[in-house]
């Protein structure tokens, strides 16, 4: 993985986060863009994660892992709205996945907030893969501003 704009989030610390999670880290997951309210993550192209449907060139990456990426980009995004991101408290309440296509190739999340509240955020994702626009989907997260279990 490599450092680039993500750093300009105020939370360098992303890539060691990936890193100390055991499932962010097999999937190799690479923050490429993060700033206010955005975020930009990408999942290079990995047999393990493709359906093994008999296709010519590379299978369609499972379903699951389009969901993990929309769910992750959000987390992200919405960690970004945090005064410290690296200590932010936050559960996913809500995962709603449109699956457009076949996820095939490299995969690359936008995912954007739509609202950042005291208790609760919502984001809007899209996932583009080798074939264009893979997967789009929504989320809400509660929102722990003061430390989970604290309001």
């Amino acid at each position: 993985m490599t450092e680039g704009p993500a750093d300009a989030s105020g939370w360098p610390e992303w890539e060691s986060f990936v890193q100390r999670h055991g499932y962010l880290s097999w999937l190799d997951l690479e923050v490429e863009h993060l700033e206010d309210g955005r975020a930009v993550l990408v999942i290079e192209q990995d047999e393990d994660f493709e359906n093994p449907v008999g296709n010519d060139g590379h299978d369609p990456v499972h379903g699951g892992i389009v969901a993990t990426l929309i769910d992750t980009s959000s987390a992200f995004a919405l960690r970004t709205t945090f005064e410290n991101p690296a200590d932010a408290f936050l559960t996913t309440t809500d995962l709603n996945v449109s699956y457009l296509r076949p996820a095939t190739g490299d995969l690359r999340a936008e995912a954007e907030v739509l609202r950042a509240g005291g208790s609760t955020g919502v984001t809007e994702v899209t996932v583009s893969g080798a074939d264009g626009e893979a997967a789009v989907g929504r989320t809400t997260y509660r929102l722990f501003r003061d430390g989970i279990g604290e309001e």
